[in-house]
């Protein structure tokens, strides 16, 4: 303790430079330290989320829960338990309309773009999820001697909210893993700024898994299945670059993909200096050249570098690049952008490029490889699936077989993998394109496409009726385009046929760019035939490599046997659904419609083909006439037809044709009694 004694002896001055030195003397002493906040007792996965500080920003509002503030906040997962965590998940349920406008530490799941409104769905709720990048498993602290760096990661945040003015603190309401293999208990305040919850493996996770200490980093999470897979390989690395291989593989059961685009966001400054497979859809440099990459890499080359956006976006070479030595000369390269389904071409449902990728300061080191995020998947036709991707995960590296022919297979260096999926639920359901016939042997009129079945005209309302029940049609009329010119024919064929009143106005069009009429052609005692005729009334595409597929009734599957101009195959595995495709040469393709001579409307591009099918397991209880013999649904190229109302009455049958089975054993046969009806 010091001690001031003031005396009328010394100068005034004097006096308060003592007290100075003194009270500075005093300070220089050691204070006793604050206690830090008690950690949670957790032997599992500790999740945090500290709110750090909000600032008002403007716009001011009277209005006090509308008023905007930024905000910083930090979330952490840590791994307090004995398994490692692998490609954590964080999800974190915002509940004051925050705003996202910066994200350090991991990535959004969904790959969407910042700024991002956490009021949108992620699929998980409510619930905003966030995927570890570039740290993206956490292993234990046993594996580790307690090493923070290898078993915590910390999420910086950094966005605006509005909430009431302090000292209301804005937490979310729930923080916790999307591992389904882990619960975690309601998040409970540690403080007045910080939430927290323990999460631990599940009794069933706990009982499946037999690696109890899980010492082992470089264990790589397993492979996913879904509709379209990204393979990201890295074949070669270097100091300063490295190559990669990128490789789309489509396993949707009938999911096609047309003139496919990729993107992917670079975190990490990457940029691409060549590619062999594919190429960029913009050749620039600018973003290097006045970048930092430029200060970087001052002896490089700029001009022969093909892409430095933050985000490029990739297509497909075109077929006659295949065996270009520059920029081709990669297995499943060079076809348009045409990737279809395994069940229909398995050949020709991979894509695949190379590029060479090169990297930035702090990541010069061969041993450091870090791919993309945030990738994206879309096509260049009205028919393509929607894809919502994944985050990258690492997992075991891509056996590559050798290309000289040798028995032995070479390991990628590293391989991450993503995985998308057709978003059904959340993505706005599409119009179709397709639409669906029914005609048969024992009724003379055809059931036609839905009005307005594919969308309707900007200017319906003004010249037919978008709600009016479409007319039935004669035969004949289905080689007629939808329109003026089908419609005349509808009402001259309920005049003839006395098939009721003409609505006013007429009904509109289908307006679909292709059709299929699905035709019984014959019913008798041992089976039964159906003809598929396809329609393409587009005028400016040739549907090349076309696939359709049927769902049938079980007893009709089970009866299938052949077609006769298509390729067929019951595809099974717990469905009741038949895949055609054209036969190799002139039927993989449905020309486009044309103008032909004779005719005073254009003239569809055809292909059809007889179905047979026996009744050896039904032959009592199938009724063909009844309905058994018309799809439930129909997919042309995966995209879902519009389906008619109801189907052709059987009440005045024209005839029956009874043959035995074995008389229908040629194609002969077919177009003999086909040419009878």
């Amino acid at each position: 303790m010091a001690v001031l004694i003031v005396t009328n002896s010394l100068p005034r001055y004097a006096v308060l430079f003592a007290a100075v030195f003194l009270l500075a003397a005093a300070q220089a002493q050691p204070q006793p330290a604050m206690a830090p906040a008690p950690e949670p007792d957790c032997n599992g996965i500790l999740l945090t989320y500290n709110f750090d500080r909000r600032e008002k920003i403007r716009p001011f509002v009277a209005v006090p829960n509308a008023q905007p503030y930024s905000f910083h906040a930090t979330a952490a997962v840590r791994n307090s338990g004995v398994h490692a965590l692998r490609s954590w998940t964080l999800l974190i349920t915002f509940a004051h309309g925050e705003i996202l406008v910066a994200v350090d530490g991991a990535v959004l799941t969904s790959g969407a773009d910042l700024p991002y409104n956490t009021t949108a769905s992620d699929g998980a709720g409510n619930a905003t999820s966030f995927t570890g990048y570039p740290q993206t498993d956490l292993l234990t602290p046993i594996a580790t001697a307690g090493d923070l760096t290898k078993i915590l990661a910390t999420v910086s945040l950094v966005g605006t909210l509005f909430a009431v003015p302090e000292p209301y603190v804005p937490l979310p309401s729930e923080i916790s893993l999307a591992d389904p293999s882990y619960t975690c208990p309601k998040a409970t305040n540690v403080s007045a700024t910080s939430l927290s919850t323990c999460c631990v493996l599940t009794s069933a996770a706990v009982a499946g898994d037999g690696d109890d200490d899980d010492l082992d980093a470089a264990r790589t999470s397993p492979r996913g299945n879904g509709d379209m897979v990204i393979t990201y390989d890295v074949l070669q690395a270097y100091e300063t670059r490295y190559v990669a291989q990128v490789t789309m593989e489509n396993d949707a059961l009938l999911g096609r993909l047309d003139g496919w685009e990729l993107t992917w966001q670079w975190l990490r400054g990457e940029f691409i200096s060549s590619m062999r497979g594919a190429y960029p859809r913009q050749v620039d440099v600018a973003e290097c050249v006045y970048g930092r990459q430029g200060a970087s890499y001052k002896e490089l080359d700029f001009s022969n570098v093909l892409n430095c956006d933050r985000r490029p976006a990739v297509v497909d070479l075109p077929p006659s690049r295949r065996d270009d030595t520059v920029i081709g000369m990669v297995n499943h390269c060079c076809r348009n952008g045409t990737i279809l389904p395994k069940s229909v071409d398995a050949a020709q449902s991979k894509s695949a490029f190379q590029m060479e990728v090169y990297k930035m300061p702090p990541d010069l080191n061969r041993t450091k490889l870090y791919p993309p995020a945030n990738f994206r998947v879309s096509g260049d036709s009205p028919m393509n699936p929607e894809y919502a991707c994944g985050q990258p995960v690492r997992v075991s590296p891509t056996e590559i077989p050798d290309t000289s022919g040798l028995a032995s297979n070479t390991l990628a260096l590293a391989t991450w993998q993503v995985v998308c999926n057709v978003t059904t639920a959340t993505a706005k359901a599409k119009t179709p394109s397709c639409c669906v016939t029914f005609s048969a042997f024992y009724n003379e009129s055809v059931i036609p496409c839905s009005t307005c079945a594919c969308g309707c005209p900007a200017n319906a309302a003004a010249t037919c009726s978008a709600t009016a029940a479409s007319m039935l049609l004669p035969p004949y009329a289905l080689l007629m385009p939808s329109g003026d010119r089908r419609a005349r024919e509808a009402v001259k064929w309920a005049g003839e046929k006395r098939l009721g009143p003409t609505p006013s106005p007429m009904p509109c069009g289908d307006n679909c760019g292709v059709s299929i009429n699905w035709h019984v052609a014959t019913d008798f005692a041992g089976g039964w035939t159906a003809r598929a005729t396809l329609f393409n009334w587009q005028d400016d595409v040739d549907v090349t490599d076309w696939f359709m597929a049927v769902v049938m009734g079980k007893q009709a599957y089970d009866g299938f046997e052949q077609a006769f101009s298509f390729n067929a195959t019951a595809i099974g595995n717990g469905t009741t659904m038949i895949l055609m495709q054209g036969m190799e040469g002139f039927g993989q393709y449905l020309k486009r419609e044309s103008n032909m001579s004779g005719v005073d409307y254009p003239v569809a591009g055809k292909q059809q083909s007889v179905l047979l099918f026996n009744k050896k397991k039904q032959h009592e209880s199938i009724d063909v006439v009844a309905g058994d013999g018309f799809p439930s649904r129909v997919l042309f190229n995966g995209h879902e037809c519009a389906m008619p109302q109801r189907i052709p009455s059987g009440a005045h049958r024209r005839r029956r044709v009874f043959l035995s089975l074995p008389h229908l054993a040629s194609v002969s046969s077919i177009l003999l009694l086909l040419s009878l009806l």
